[in-house]
């Protein structure tokens, strides 16, 4: 038995939930995985997970053992990078999950330059605007904007991205330009649902150094960036969103910013990743490409 193959078999199971999944990740014909976990438990003389038809977990023991492996897997993959071509030519598959309208606006015409500068790491690249669990979906890193919530995730901070309220030239043309806050009390929105708790989400200004919130009335309410920017251009309100969102509608003058002074605070930009897992060279030169990504403007 490869004990060092049969600690990343069970760290894998454990975090899956599912021997299929993890032999599928591991390359290994699901019969081999079973065998070499029957192995394993019989080496240690201990049985670590409790299967059933619908699902796996640890045993106490096997809680123990999977936080022994992190470690010791980890130890193994640093020894190795110091020593191999890892180190100074990073090579592998990452997963990378992104907001779907930052992801066609902004990283996906920025990563050809992590592509070029690391022609030997392919980046499986997948789009949504839910929470995923990065363990159980096997995804490295995530990055999402706005507050974040209680989270067992290692954050790192990237940026602080800029906000703006607009409407359609063809709505400002119909219903007039705000002026102050209390204009918006005969104006209307388009109502942005959380896509992770499906409430509604207000608008915010920022008034004196303090940010005030508004409800508008509405009669299009989505879940979606692309959509809200879609239902703005349509004329059906006001919408708040990250300057990048619409800075080729508002240069072409599709979009109009209203109540400039009183923007919305701006947004974080975070990466995420879990902290049971080692950063393998990999993905750490990903991340560090974010960091100096969002330097700049």
């Amino acid at each position: 038995m490869d004990r060092l193959q049969a600690m990343q078999l069970f760290t894998r199971i454990v975090e899956l939930g599912s021997f299929s999944r993890a032999a599928e990740k591991l390359d290994l014909p699901r019969a081999s995985a079973t065998q070499i976990i029957k192995q394993l438990e019989a080496h240690l003389g201990v049985r670590l997970l409790q299967r059933t038809t619908r699902q796996v977990r640890t045993t106490l023991d096997g809680d123990v053992y999977y936080q022994r492996c992190l470690s010791i897997l980890a130890d193994v993959e640093d020894v190795e990078a110091s020593f191999s071509l890892a180190a100074s030519h990073p090579q592998g598959r990452i997963k990378v999950d992104l907001s779907v309208s930052f992801g066609r606006l902004v990283m996906l015409p920025a990563l050809p330059a992590f592509c070029a500068r690391y022609p030997l790491i392919k980046v499986d690249v997948s789009v949504t605007d839910r929470q995923i669990d990065l363990i159980r979906e096997g995804v490295d890193c995530v990055l999402r904007i706005g507050e974040l919530r209680d989270s067992s995730l290692v954050a790192r901070r990237l940026t602080m991205l800029p906000q703006v309220c607009c409407a359609s030239a063809g709505y400002v043309a119909e219903h007039g330009m705000p002026d102050t806050l209390a204009d918006l009390d005969r104006h209307q929105a388009v109502d942005y649902l959380s896509a992770s708790t499906g409430k509604s989400v207000p608008f915010e200004f920022t008034v004196g150094g303090k940010v005030e919130t508004r409800s508008l009335a509405y009669t299009v309410a989505v879940n979606n960036g692309d959509a809200y920017v879609a239902a703005c251009e349509a004329g059906f309100g006001l919408i708040q969103v990250p300057v990048y969102h619409v800075t080729r509608q508002l240069a072409a003058g599709t979009l109009v910013e209203l109540l400039p002074d009183f923007r919305p605070p701006p947004l974080p930009l975070t990466v995420l990743y879990p902290q049971n897992r080692h950063l393998s060279p990999r993905v750490r030169v990903f991340v560090d490409w974010l960091a100096e990504l969002f330097q700049g403007p």
